[in-house]
């Protein structure tokens, strides 16, 4: 009897391990240049004038992407398009072309630089079909889920500070989750963009969005 109980939990051992093998864990920041958390109202208005840029960020916590262990490495992504990004949860926007800089971690090695690039690649496809240029930089990303305090910087190049939503940020009283995050994550939440900014000269335009309901922050499991 206590063979069988021994050999029950080796498996349950063994499975969970079976099931964490070959993923990538961390946190996720996002900003846009429109609002995220609005009024139905509000976000029509903006639709096909605003979202048209944003900045995506990772900080793996532990994982491997192509065999090569890229624990405690950042990643961002950084999007220009011609039309508002996203999807509404029902119907996807139309942002015609886009272009895209991807800014690696400078403490990552070749290899994982490359890594790190692929890991973006499969993360935000649609995003990333016309990369304009891979650039490198000292990347910092920190999440406060309970606080709703999301700090990213890539050098000089990009960077997203927010805040969680207070009760005077809902204007209309209607709001709700209106785009969805635009790669797959979990435990999202919508927060209070303080500061967005790109400086970059890849994306032929810099810009600064202060002040909105325009991020989020969220955790990702991805299998590699």
């Amino acid at each position: 009897m206590k063979t069988r109980s021994f050999l029950t939990t080796m498996l349950l051992i063994a499975s969970a391990d079976a099931a964490f093998a070959g993923t990538i864990t961390g946190e996720y920041l996002e900003a846009r240049t429109c609002d995220v958390y609005t009024g139905p109202c509000f976000a029509n208005a903006e639709m096909g004038l605003a979202g048209k840029e944003a900045v995506m960020a990772w900080k793996i916590e532990k994982g491997t992407w192509q065999d090569v262990t890229i624990d405690g490495l950042g990643v961002a992504l950084v999007v220009k398009a011609e039309g508002t990004l996203g999807t509404d949860g029902v119907f996807p926007m139309k942002p015609g072309k886009t272009a895209a800089v991807i800014i690696v971690d400078e403490t990552a090695s070749a290899e994982q630089r490359d890594a790190l690039v692929a890991f973006v690649k499969n993360s935000a496809k649609e995003l990333t079909k016309n990369v304009l240029n891979v650039v490198v930089a000292p990347i910092k990303l920190e999440n406060d889920h309970l606080e709703g305090k999301g700090c990213f910087s890539a050098g000089k190049l990009a960077s997203i500070e927010t805040r969680k939503m207070k009760k005077n940020d809902c204007i209309c009283t209607n709001e709700l989750i209106y785009y969805q995050p635009l790669t797959k994550v979990e435990n999202f939440s919508p927060a209070y963009t303080l500061r967005q900014s790109y400086q970059g000269e890849s994306l032929n335009g810099k810009w600064t969005n202060n002040n909105t309901r325009s991020a989020f922050l969220a955790t990702f499991r991805v299998k590699s």
